[in-house]
């Protein structure tokens, strides 16, 4: 790998966003994600190359040790800074078209529930994986993911709740996502559900955690 990729990857894993922020201590002062792509960028290092082989590479380490609980929520978070900073420097080459996302998904915590920190973390790991993601908020209706779906008609759709108040909502979601777009897949998260419950009401994946959630969609592109 070319080292001023590796250098990439490392902030990333870190979570050193740029030379003015002082986490960790250790790095205090020094270049960061951000720094760095821009350098890189400047070498003449091409942008998906940036993307592939330092950004994504990182946040998929990144996740293998959240899953491992070999870190938690603050590391993973300012990791997601760091790569959201580098992204910043790509947007220009994606909209171009130098750079290729997987495709689009569609995140929103179902309406009723307010509750956003499962699902901000599950879109910044998807995003860092290489998709775009369309973040639609919280409290989102039936109607607001249809809406969406017909401005992304290729996309996938991620639903969250935290409350089980909440999740009997995400069955009607489903089923108007699906009698709209009966091919459109559909995955749903958040920590009173289960496997069997997802399946009861017609998802078609759980996502456990933000990992087990790119796992998933990597499967529809492989």
């Amino acid at each position: 790998m070319n080292e001023i990729l590796g250098r990439i990857r490392e902030c990333v894993i870190v979570g050193k966003i740029n030379a003015a922020t002082p986490f960790p201590p250790q790095m205090k002062g020094m270049p960061g994600a951000y720094d760095y792509t821009k350098e890189a960028i400047e070498q003449g290092v091409l942008p998906a190359d940036i993307m592939n082989l330092a950004l994504v590479s990182a946040m998929d380490e990144v996740g293998q040790r959240f899953a491992e609980n070999k870190i938690f929520v603050p590391q993973m978070l300012l990791s997601a800074k760091a790569m959201n900073a580098a992204m910043e420097l790509l947007k220009p080459y994606f909209n171009s078209g130098a750079v290729k996302r997987k495709g689009t998904v569609i995140i929103g915590t179902i309406f009723g529930d307010l509750h956003d920190i499962g699902k901000n973390l599950c879109g910044m790991m998807i995003e860092g994986a290489g998709w775009e993601v369309l973040d639609l908020g919280v409290d989102v209706s039936s109607d607001k993911f249809v809406a969406a779906l017909q401005e992304h008609p290729d996309a996938v759709i991620g639903i969250s709740a935290l409350l089980t108040t909440t999740m009997v909502n995400m069955q009607p979601a489903i089923q108007a996502i699906k009698s709209f777009s009966p091919n459109t897949k559909v995955m749903v998260g958040g920590a009173p559900l289960s496997r069997e419950f997802a399946d009861s009401i017609g998802a078609d994946a759980y996502g456990k955690d933000p990992q087990e959630s790119v796992r998933w969609l990597e499967t529809l592109v492989a």
